[in-house]
């Protein structure tokens, strides 16, 4: 498990384009498998389309995801709110290391189709998840079986997010586990395996 949050780490301190592949995984990921949006990242990547392919292009590579319509538009608009006018992939710009909660509201409010288990999910997978919790429908279940949280709710208000994140980091403590170890403790545990 360290290996792996290592190896996170190593992803945010690649290139500008790996870390913006890395937004677009966790762009497709909603409803969706995360080895099918890992496959198709990678695709696109082979094909030179996450850079620079139009939606049609886009879309050629994401077969298997749910809503790759709205996913690979999203893709698109993520790209053009990256790249500076000559061009050039910025997202490592716009991520404060030092206030990543910040970093975490400016994406959700300005990246369409990233909420916050999205946009902790990316900030977790370049290394920088240590504050945030990714509350999937796997994490909720265990920390209701964990009495964490009385229910699993059906949605996840900003207000409520908060909250349970808040609920996890005190029990994370509580415990002596990392909240960011404990985020993937309780995903193997739902999933069989530790991927991204």
């Amino acid at each position: 498990m360290r290996q792996r949050l290592k190896e996170f780490e190593g992803i945010g301190k690649s290139s500008q384009r790996t870390v913006f592949a890395e937004l677009c995984f966790c762009l497709c990921t909603p409803q969706s498998k995360a080895v099918t949006c890992n496959k198709a990242i990678n695709d696109m990547i082979i094909r030179g389309t996450l850079y620079e392919g139009g939606k049609d292009k886009v879309l050629k590579s994401l077969d298997g995801i749910r809503f790759k319509n709205t996913k690979a538009g999203r893709i698109i608009d993520a790209r053009e709110l990256f790249t500076d006018p000559d061009g050039k992939m910025r997202i490592k710009d716009r991520i404060d290391r030092e206030h990543i909660q910040g970093t975490r509201d400016w994406l959700v409010n300005n990246i369409k189709g990233m909420g916050y288990k999205e946009a902790s999910h990316f900030l977790r997978n370049i290394g920088l998840g240590k504050e945030v919790a990714i509350l999937d429908r796997h994490i909720l279940r265990n920390l209701k079986s964990l009495g964490v949280i009385d229910d699993v709710p059906k949605t996840l208000t900003k207000k409520k997010y908060m909250e349970i994140e808040d609920r996890m980091k005190r029990f994370a403590g509580a415990i002596g586990i990392p909240l960011i170890e404990l985020d993937l403790l309780l995903w193997s545990q739902e999933t069989g395996h530790v991927f991204k």
